[in-house]
């Protein structure tokens, strides 16, 4: 049986994870890089090597605060909704990492001479960390981490999106096989009582049916725990199932198959669709003591698969009546499920002497 992801939710969180850091890779690689080209650009031959290192230096207490801040506050407080740590440390990790710059550039400062020349100036310029002010820097550190929170609130809100969506494909994917297989032991249970009943009056017809009946085991075993199957292989498992309803009725009962021949082999619909209508139409259809009869047209043109399928009708006991509305509540709710409430068609009449039923549905691709 084909289904969702056992984790869909897992594969969905590392990828959107990969992307998100590799955009702070190419957001952090362009920064560190506009001193290389900037040099390039003014001293036009040569990158001046001095002036890359003091930019790099001014960077560096961004990049350690982007660092601790990416990789433990906003995943650890922020995405947890701990507000109030995370906005505590948040302002204590930004003023201590410039609190320790400025007080590094200030006991360096003390340890250099106290004469104002050009050397002393320029060896303070080369060895600061930043040319502003700590409350600059406090201001500006604050824009970083709050660019950080939003590209990750940003991500954060794009795989809730899609965790949502691979959940809701998942438990649709449940429904629908839930549906499906609640057919089989109503079809079963059905299909034994028929064989039994032929037991008592032919039983070598009852050995070939209980090998018929194989073969429509091993379809609903094998083959209908796929999403499609072959229109082919579908009416080939009907036509299984009328033959071994021919064996226990007379014939009082008209039985009529019409199917399309030479259909191509990727025509596909969902499985276990039609058997619904097949079923009922021998279980409420049919009577011993009055003619009745089943006429079942498959017809496929234009991409789409129509079914028509009409039976005699008699009176049923109210249970039987209770177990068909069943059959079909499930059915609406697969086609539902599978091709939305407009794409496709489920007509039942319901006349005097006789019932129709009318499904047209796309063929799904293989």
């Amino acid at each position: 049986m084909t289904g969702a992801p056992r984790n869909p939710g897992m594969k969905i969180q590392r990828k959107q994870t990969i992307g998100e850091n590799l955009l702070y890779v190419m957001v952090w690689s362009a920064i560190i890089l506009v001193p290389v080209l900037n040099s390039q650009m003014m001293s036009e031959m040569h990158i001046n090597l001095e002036n890359v290192l003091i930019a790099w230096r001014q960077i560096a207490p961004y990049l350690i605060i982007f660092l601790i801040h990416n990789s433990l506050l906003a995943p650890r407080y922020m995405l947890r909704h701990k507000y109030g740590k995370y906005l505590v440390l948040n302002i204590a990790l930004i003023v201590t990492v410039f609190w320790l710059v400025d007080f590094y550039e200030e006991r360096l400062l003390r340890d250099m001479t106290p004469q104002s020349d050009p050397a002393t100036i320029d060896a303070y310029r080369k060895a600061s960390f930043s040319n502003l002010e700590i409350y600059w820097n406090v201001v500006l550190g604050f824009f970083m981490t709050g660019a950080n929170t939003g590209i990750k609130l940003i991500y954060q809100s794009m795989r809730d999106e899609q965790q949502m969506e691979a959940l809701k494909r998942q438990n649709l994917q449940a429904e629908m096989d839930y549906l499906k297989y609640q057919i089989n032991p109503h079809f079963f249970m059905n299909t034994l009582n028929n064989i039994h009943a032929l037991i008592d009056i032919d039983a070598d017809s009852a050995k070939n049916a209980v090998i018929e009946l194989s073969k429509m085991m091993r379809y609903v075993l094998y083959d209908s725990g796929r999403e499609i199957i072959s229109l082919n292989r579908d009416i080939q498992f009907l036509k299984n199932y009328i033959e071994l309803m021919r064996i226990r009725y007379t014939d009082d009962v008209e039985i009529r198959v019409e199917y399309p021949e030479n259909l191509p082999e990727q025509v596909s619909i969902p499985p276990l669709l039609l058997i619904v209508f097949v079923e009922n139409a021998f279980k409420h259809g049919v009577s011993y003591n009055h003619p009745s009869f089943i006429h079942l047209r498959i017809d496929y043109a234009d991409g789409r698969v129509t079914s028509t399928l009409a039976n005699s009708r008699h009176a049923a006991p109210a249970d039987r009546k209770a177990d068909s509305g069943i059959g079909l509540e499930n059915v609406r709710k697969r086609l539902a499920l599978i091709y939305g409430e407009k794409n496709y068609t489920l007509d039942i009449r319901e006349e005097e002497n006789f019932y129709t039923v009318k499904l047209v549905i796309p063929t799904l691709n293989a």
